[in-house]
């Protein structure tokens, strides 16, 4: 498998893995619960859910295209960045590992939005789902905001990607979201088993990412910054 294609797929797994991350999980159902409250046909959940999702993804995209086109524009910047990304990745991914194993940890949860926010969202119907999807995207946790920004950024970066994979990352947080709108728009008494079964599994492919994330950043540091095995 070659680099771009496995940045595509990275880009994607990450977006997942933030997706159903404790604080983001929580944050999603709650306002797809409240936009299912406040309509009453099946189709008008499922919109309101898609139109989340994509509030979501243009955030992330939108964040990225900043930051990115902001450094990149800069030749100093952009030429430092590209001559020494490589070195600079291994240490950030063990960082973002060790995150992702709470072996680091930071305080606060990070949602820093209550539930009045989404029940006025809620009763603003599909549009107003939206526009919860760029408010809530932007509250990053201390999980989302190490995978978004130490991993997602970095490989954007390394790249040269403003968009393509901030977009591949934005359809990765936006499935499960759109899982639950469905699971929602069948019963809403299926949440709770649906959310506990994906609170159960989010901590194992936490851990599995995180020993991934470990392990590869030791070998590029070894390879990229020591000249280990080259």
């Amino acid at each position: 498998m070659d680099g771009p294609t496995l940045s595509l797929l990275t880009a994607l797994w990450l977006g997942i893995l933030t997706s159903i991350s404790p604080c983001p999980l929580a944050t999603n159902i709650a306002a797809i619960s409240y936009m299912a409250r406040s309509v009453a046909r099946t189709r008008n959940v499922l919109l309101s859910g898609l139109a989340y999702s994509v509030g979501r993804m243009f955030t992330y995209v939108l964040v990225a295209l900043l930051i990115l086109q902001s450094v990149l524009s800069i030749p100093s910047v952009s030429h430092f960045l590209q001559k020494y990304m490589n070195k600079a990745l291994g240490p950030l991914l063990i960082l973002v590992g060790m995150v992702l194993l709470g072996l680091i940890s930071f305080g606060g949860s990070g949602t820093g939005l209550g539930e009045r926010m989404a029940r006025r969202a809620g009763a603003r119907g599909v549009w107003g789902a939206g526009l919860l999807g760029i408010i809530f995207a932007l509250s990053f946790c201390p999980v989302s905001a190490a995978l978004f920004f130490g991993s997602l950024i970095p490989l954007s970066v390394k790249y040269s990607s403003p968009v393509v994979l901030p977009a591949i990352y934005g359809v990765g947080t936006g499935l499960p979201v759109l899982v639950f709108a469905f699971v929602i728009a069948l019963g809403t008494r299926q949440v709770a088993l649906v959310f506990n079964r994906l609170s159960q599994v989010e901590r194992w492919l936490r851990v599995a990412t995180g020993v991934v994330f470990v392990a590869v950043g030791v070998y590029l540091t070894l390879t990229q910054v020591f000249h280990l095995g080259a």
